[in-house]
């Protein structure tokens, strides 16, 4: 078999790719959030800020649905792939925070009430 070789620099240069991506994404987030921060803060001065509603039950039910499905398939390829070992274990957590998540939509009174 015959081994590629690669110099130092573009060993240098591919180390690098993630690091700038991922300073990229921060300082892009970063400006994102900063932008929003002023348009709240104008809008809070002109008397036109209407706050957003937090929907608790709905993000309770999606998060809930999405982990549990994303926890049985990871924990399903884990066990075909490598058996019952330690790394079920990654798709047991999402599957029993998932599970967690839809006991709360489901016992919560507050959700339940006539006035929502």
């Amino acid at each position: 078999m015959e081994q590629m070789v690669t110099s130092s620099a573009a060993q240098v240069i591919v180390s690098l790719i993630p690091i700038v991506g991922i300073v990229f994404g921060s300082v892009l987030l970063f400006f994102v959030i900063l932008w929003h921060h002023n348009e709240v803060k104008l809008q809070i001065r002109t008397g036109t800020f209407v706050p957003r509603a937090f929907n608790l039950k709905a993000i309770s039910l999606l998060s809930g649905l999405l982990l549990t499905g994303v926890g049985i398939i990871l924990s399903l390829s884990f066990a075909i792939i490598d058996g019952f070992s330690y790394t079920i274990l990654g798709g047991l957590v999402p599957f029993v925070i998932g599970l967690s998540l839809l006991i709360f939509y489901k016992v919560n009174p507050e959700f339940h009430s006539e006035n929502k």
